[in-house]
């Protein structure tokens, strides 16, 4: 038996690639590893048996023996070079009978430079933290979908129907129709509702970054790409629910990878060629006709059938007969608790006007009407009237004769392009085309009009 350890003994102090040490009581060597050896210059057989101070200059393996008070961290100078290393004396009943060191670090600046590495990694990974936690959407219940109108209620229905299955969802409708509040709240009746739910508009991502966003990518896969690789927004919602925003913009290259995540339930990161299970349930949702883009070719015919399996319609603010009341108590009450404001009620005259518009913008539209009249509110004033509302809305500029010829065609650019906004769900490329401008005109205006996006 003591032949079978010692020969493990000698192994270890062969092969082994740490630097080690230990004396006994007297201070002198009783073992020393081959990398140590190698690292001080000297012979292991001429070594052992000589004191600790012949063997490593500056050494303090022989006071510890003394004092029997452990060295941890301590900073040596052998060969011109700072080691960090630790001592540490071995007792045997009580009694001190040598002491063990090893090197931790051969060089303080290898310790820096790992250090400086932990740290780096530990900041990347806060900010790819931070940037999955400000992307996360304000989750919702099925109950703050505000609503009486039949169609809305039976939207609602199926909601909670299919929430408690794992099989992909395709949400129907105009911009602004409220799809990624219903996206939200089958997540929260769903059994992942304790993971993450990530909602993803796919027209605002750029066609090239598109990849690595969704699935990720490994160290050195691309020019730019950061040190160490990135996960994607698909294992970050591990367990949860991925929400896919406007899936009609999604690249056809994409589309079929998105297809296997569909098939396989697996995830090839950018750069890789290992596939990575994942597990998630998706959403999807679009204002486009997919069946028109299939005949297209534009979106793929085996994804549009794996996405539409599922489907929820959620019809136009137009088409909800008896909600428009309802939802204007519920977001002028919600932006009045934003903008610090008291309780604000809707004259009947008023009302009449909000019932009758036809909403291109849907419910983001109303929400944004709402808070335009509120700002026309005078001091003190708490109820809005139909002065308060855009001229889209009444059919007419109020007090026309009090301002010049100038200030009009200013109010009514301004109301063109916040109408545009609304219509096409904030997309300013096609704001842009429909209205026969370029980018850089429209951003100006934009600016110009203090109209944020």
């Amino acid at each position: 038996m003591q032949q079978k350890a010692t020969f493990y003994l000698n192994q270890i102090l062969e092969k082994s690639t740490e630097a080690f040490v230990m004396v006994d009581k007297e201070g002198k060597v009783l073992l020393l590893s081959n990398a140590y050896a190698e690292f001080l210059g000297v012979d292991r057989d001429w070594a052992v048996g000589r004191h600790i101070t012949e063997v490593i200059e500056n050494t303090r393996m022989h006071l510890v023996v003394k004092t029997g008070i452990a060295e941890l961290n301590a900073v040596q100078n052998i060969k011109g070079q700072q080691m960090l290393a630790n001592r540490i004396p071995i007792r045997h009943k009580g009694e001190i009978i040598g002491a063990y060191g090893r090197v931790l670090f051969q060089d303080v600046k290898e310790m820096e430079s790992l250090l400086m590495e932990i740290q780096n990694m530990k900041s990347e990974l806060n900010l790819y933290k931070g940037e999955f936690e400000r992307n996360l959407p304000e989750l919702h219940s099925l109950e703050s979908i505000v609503s009486r109108s039949a169609v809305m209620e039976e939207a609602k229905r199926k909601a909670l129907r299919y929430a408690g299955t794992d099989t992909t969802i395709l949400l129907l409708g105009e911009s602004g129709t409220g799809k990624d509040l219903l996206a939200s709240s089958i997540h929260q009746m769903s059994p992942r509702r304790d993971k993450r739910f990530l909602k993803i508009n796919c027209s605002n991502i750029p066609e090239s970054l598109m990849e690595s966003e969704l699935f990720g990518y490994i160290d050195g896969s691309f020019t730019g790409a950061s040190r160490g690789g990135k996960i994607g927004k698909f294992k970050a919602a591990e367990g949860g629910t991925i929400f896919l925003d406007e899936i009609g913009e999604l690249p056809l290259s994409t589309q079929a990878k998105l297809l296997r995540v569909l098939q396989e339930k697996v995830i090839e990161p950018l750069g890789s060629n290992d596939p990575q299970k994942v597990d998630v349930r998706i959403i999807a949702a679009t204002n486009q006709d997919l069946e028109e883009m299939v005949e297209k070719k534009t979106f793929r015919l085996d994804l549009y059938y794996r996405l539409n399996v599922l489907t929820i319609h959620l019809p136009p603010l137009r088409e909800r007969y008896g909600d428009h009341a309802l939802l204007s108590t519920a977001l002028l009450e919600k932006i009045s608790q934003r903008m610090d404001r008291g309780k604000i009620d809707v004259s009947k005259q008023a009302q009449h006007f909000l019932t009758h518009y036809q909403y291109p913008g849907n419910i983001r539209e109303l929400e944004n009407i709402l808070e335009h009249a509120l700002m026309n509110l005078d001091f003190g004033e708490t109820i809005i009237r139909p002065e308060h509302l855009p001229a889209r809305v009444t059919g007419y500029i109020h007090n026309f004769g009090a301002v010049s010829l100038h200030q009009t065609v200013e109010m009514v650019e301004r109301e063109s392009l916040v109408h545009a906004l609304e219509l096409y769900g904030g997309n300013k490329a096609k704001v842009a085309r429909k209205l026969g401008m370029s980018r850089t005109t429209l951003y100006s205006k934009l600016k110009r009009y203090n109209i944020e996006v």
